[in-house]
């Protein structure tokens, strides 16, 4: 299996590491890692010789702290957004579909694209510097899918998600362990030794139970995904507003943003 620079694959015996690797940029998304970690998922669902799927940030201050917003800066239309979000829900759902147990091991940064790939994984750990959100109330102006809403809502409540949303709140360590986002908060010299023990009790429990645990949560889950395209209006809505493209212009080249609301 090939690796990239920006998303490393790392096997040792039967286990499967998954490293984002822009630590520069706290491990943000370019379109080239979201089709390697697609790519990369297809691939496994077809290895008998991988048990545990582990995605980790290279660094130690990031796992994954959104989409490189550079990228944004060439969306003109409505078709741009919704292209990204389908390659968005096309990558969490293979992720969340594979058949071998994933683990996110989360140190610090865990936003946007980074807390979609998370709730995406089976379980997740981190440390207690986390910072889990998607402040794009604040930031940017756009909006997530409503399949990434619905994961939100699955772990931790229509509320919480509200907050996350809407208030552009960010969840640290102790409040997602409270709230279920998180199985476990470990310090950063213990986490991957912790992580490996999981993997071992992964490793030595039924394959085919766990297998099919994981596909029936899965498939109940699914009852209440959105049909597609019932975001359309939405997605649309915001990420062809002079909002967006305003706040985008603003992030990258660091100046003030005022919200118009159109």
């Amino acid at each position: 299996m090939n690796s990239t620079d920006e998303l490393v694959y790392e096997r040792e015996g039967r286990v499967a590491w998954l490293l984002f690797n822009r630590p520069k940029v706290r491990n943000a998304m370019t379109w080239g890692m979201y089709d390697a970690l697609e790519r990369t998922c297809h691939e496994l669902n077809d290895d008998p010789e991988i048990d545990v799927v582990v995605l980790r940030g290279v660094g130690g201050e990031a796992f994954v702290a959104g989409t490189d917003i550079k990228q944004f800066s060439a969306f003109s239309e409505a078709q741009d957004a919704l292209d990204y979000e389908r390659r968005i829900d096309r990558v969490m759902a293979t992720l969340e579909a594979l058949k071998k147990p994933t683990i996110a091991l989360i140190e610090g940064f865990c936003i946007g694209g980074g807390a979609a790939i998370a709730m995406a994984c089976d379980f997740r750990y981190c440390t207690p510097d986390l910072k889990f959100g998607v402040p794009i109330a604040r930031t940017l102006g756009n909006c997530v899918s409503m399949n990434n809403v619905s994961r939100m809502v699955d772990l931790v409540g229509p509320a919480r998600a509200k907050e996350v949303l809407m208030l552009a709140s960010i969840i640290k360590a102790d409040e997602a362990k409270q709230a279920g986002l998180v199985t476990g908060v470990i310090d950063h010299q213990d986490i991957e030794g912790e992580v490996r023990k999981v993997i071992e009790k992964l490793q030595s429990f039924a394959p085919l139970t766990i297998r099919a645990s994981k596909e029936a949560i899965r498939r109940f889950q699914k009852y209440h995904v959105p049909e597609d395209g019932q975001d359309d209006d939405l997605i649309a809505l915001c990420y062809t507003s002079e909002d967006f493209h305003g706040a985008v212009d603003a992030f990258i080249n660091k100046t003030p943003h005022a919200w118009r609301g159109r």
